[in-house]
């Protein structure tokens, strides 16, 4: 049983290369065109050259994705797109359109070919079409359940590759394709500007009775019917490897760097614990659920994955994320300080600050490896100009923070609801 990639979501250079140092086998990521995320960051044509370039010089991979539902004025475009995407060289195309993948046999005949859960993957005879097309992977939809995916397994070919999602937020509509906020907004969510009118509070109103609102079910802060839990399999690593699931995939090419890293750190950690000792993995899966409730989150469902799930266990009873850890900063570089800190020594990291934090707070530091705990103190803050500041309110802005624990670039500084604030 070979072990499954760590297929991680990255909306930008910074997250991509936290990605790969946190644990990551691979990443992918969406072009500046016809991708589902259009309101990510995304990569021009020189961000993904150097990204694919930083990817392969580290022996990782790195996918595209060109997964909208393509209209007919989006052919010439994509056709140029794909000829552009076979020279910078990625490792595999992530497709849904037919027609799309018709033209990225022709025109990036160099890449790997993987098909989207966007096409509504659910049965084994539908791999083997693809598979017959040029096709490498498959991702499944998420409508499936281990054991059907087991049965994929053995209806498919050997080097055939299964893809599945088991984290991150979940779509409450088939598979992702979804009309609601095309509907209601105008913005189509099958070319990557989705709404998530999903997420949205719901009340009914009676059509003679204007401006009385009722809510749908007895609660005062409206219904959340088509609002769905995240997806979180880190408990279920067995299962998932003996269904024969070739690539682990996270959701979230729009999540920060401190979610990306913490859940590739977390579930980097399962894989290989389940892989070097079962026993091991079953007594951590504590502490791998406290690790991954610490990013934001609307809680956590098995999805569809044990069967059909009821809507209890599924549906998020509110409209915001739960968020108890708040990211800080990327450390830029570090140097060692001449003055001291009761004998120890102090640590001058350079960032740009994310969220505001002052001098005698208590924060975590985040390391690839264990999932231990290390905290710190913020001894002294300053500025490009080595004024001392007593906090960072300024977003994005370049400090320099003193601290009394060894760290290194690429760490990351959070803060939880327990560390102690000025």
């Amino acid at each position: 049983m070979n072990k499954p990639e760590l297929l991680m979501p990255a909306g930008s250079m910074d997250v991509l290369k936290t990605a790969f140092r946190f644990g990551a086998d691979a990443v992918y990521v969406g072009g500046d065109m016809f991708s589902l995320r259009a309101k990510a960051h995304n990569f021009s044509k020189d961000e993904l050259t150097q990204a694919v370039e930083y990817t392969h010089s580290i022996g990782k991979k790195i996918y595209v994705t060109v997964n909208i539902t393509a209209h007919n004025d989006d052919m010439d475009p994509i056709m140029d797109y794909l000829k552009e995407l076979n020279e910078i060289g990625p490792d595999g195309l992530i497709i849904s359109d037919p027609g799309v993948f018709f033209m990225a046999k022709a025109f990036a005949s160099r890449l790997e070919l993987h098909i989207s859960t966007q096409a509504n993957n659910v049965n084994y005879l539908t791999f083997r079409f693809w598979y017959e097309q040029g096709a490498k992977r498959v991702v499944t939809a998420r409508e499936l359940t281990i054991n059907e995916i087991r049965e994929i397994r053995d209806n498919i070919p050997d080097d055939m590759e299964i893809e599945s999602f088991i984290h991150g937020a979940m779509c409450i509509s088939y598979s992702g394709r979804c009309l609601l906020s095309n509907y209601l907004t105008g913005r189509d969510a099958n070319l990557g500007e989705c709404t998530h009118p999903c997420r949205w509070k719901y009340f009914i109103s009676e059509e003679n009775r204007r401006g009385e609102y009722m809510p749908i079910e007895e609660n005062e802060r409206g219904t959340f019917i088509f609002n769905s839990k995240d997806l979180c399999m880190i408990d279920h690593i067995p299962e998932l490897c003996e269904a024969g699931i070739d690539s682990f995939k996270i959701e979230g090419r729009m999540k920060t760097a401190l979610y990306v890293a913490t859940v590739a750190r977390a579930y980097r950690n399962a894989i290989d614990t389940y892989y070097a000792d079962p026993e091991k993995y079953k007594e951590n899966i504590p502490l791998y659920f406290e690790e991954i409730g610490k990013c934001t989150n609307r809680m956590f469902t098995t999805g569809f994955y044990f069967g059909k799930p009821s809507g209890e266990s599924m549906v998020y009873g509110e409209s915001t994320y739960v968020k108890d850890f708040v990211y800080l900063g990327t450390v830029l570089d570090v140097t060692e300080c001449d003055e001291k800190k009761d004998g120890g020594k102090v640590y001058k990291c350079e960032l740009i600050q994310k969220n505001k934090f002052c001098v005698g707070d208590t924060i975590e530091i985040l390391s690839p490896g264990a999932l231990d705990i290390n905290k710190c103190n913020v001894l002294k803050i300053t500025d490009e100009q080595g004024n001392e500041m007593p906090s960072c309110p300024h977003a994005s802005q370049k400090i320099f923070v003193y601290i009394d624990k060894v760290i290194e670039p690429g760490d990351l500084f959070r803060r939880g609801p327990d560390e102690s604030r000025q």
